[in-house]
């Protein structure tokens, strides 16, 4: 009697539950959901202070010609996410989700750096909002890679019972990042002078994201691996 063949629904709810171990599955989350959130964090407090990184980054004869200059920054991460999630969505069925999660948020913490430390227009001239600019750019690439290889690492570590759960908090760090972007720069506006805000206030939100890249990077190097692109090219995954 032929034997009945496995779906493929049953072959994906097998695979991952036995091939892979988690040493921990809040060191886990933590390790997958940190990227999201620092990046959601960035974007918010970028968006409070961009009227001050307009005057200082982009002067113009007129505060709405600054601001809406640096607003525009601010979207070309967005444009930059598609690019990245092919990129490095690539990179990660090659190389496997733990690396593509280590090589995303040391690009994250690099464009965070460059908008942290970047000197103002009146100090360097043109090349401050270029560096500025750059710095979105990584963020935005590296954010489009994060969520696809993060995601998947959550999906694939998971058993089957549990993978919605585990998923969900991508959006619980991307919704909790926000709020505590959002207090800070409150916080930040409502304690400091505005000589105060435009001369150092408004970046300490950033050098507070680029204290998570190294517990970042820590956590994730402690996660086991879900997947080896060792097969694609042979038409199949290697687990």
């Amino acid at each position: 009697m032929a034997q009945a063949l496995p779906t493929s629904s049953s072959r994906a709810d097998a695979a991952p539950a036995s091939t892979v171990a988690t040493p921990s599955r809040a060191k886990l989350i933590a390790a997958a959901s940190l990227g999201n959130g620092l990046e959601m964090f960035d974007f918010t407090v970028f968006s409070f202070f961009a009227a001050i990184i307009g005057q200082l980054y982009f002067p113009s004869d007129t505060p709405y010609g600054s601001l809406l200059m640096a607003v525009g920054v601010f979207g070309v991460g967005f444009v930059m996410r598609p690019l990245g999630s092919m990129v490095l969505g690539a990179y990660a069925d090659r190389h496997g989700r733990k690396q593509a999660t280590l090589l995303t948020i040391s690009l994250m913490g690099l464009g965070s750096a460059l908008i942290a430390f970047t000197p103002t227009h009146a100090q360097i001239g043109l090349a401050a909002p270029l560096i500025l600019l750059l710095g979105r750019l990584l963020q935005g690439f590296s954010a489009g890679g994060e969520i696809g290889a993060a995601t998947t690492l959550l999906l694939e570590s998971a058993s089957p019972g549990r993978r919605g759960f585990h998923v969900s908090w991508q959006v619980i760090s991307q919704g909790g990042s926000a709020l505590l972007g959002a207090a800070l720069g409150a916080l930040l506006t409502r304690s400091l002078s505005e000589a105060e805000l435009h001369a150092w206030g408004w970046r300490i939100p950033f050098l507070v994201g680029l204290l998570i890249i190294p517990v970042g990077l820590y956590i994730r190097r402690q996660v086991d691996e879900t997947w080896s692109g060792a097969g694609v090219a042979e038409g199949g995954p290697v687990r």
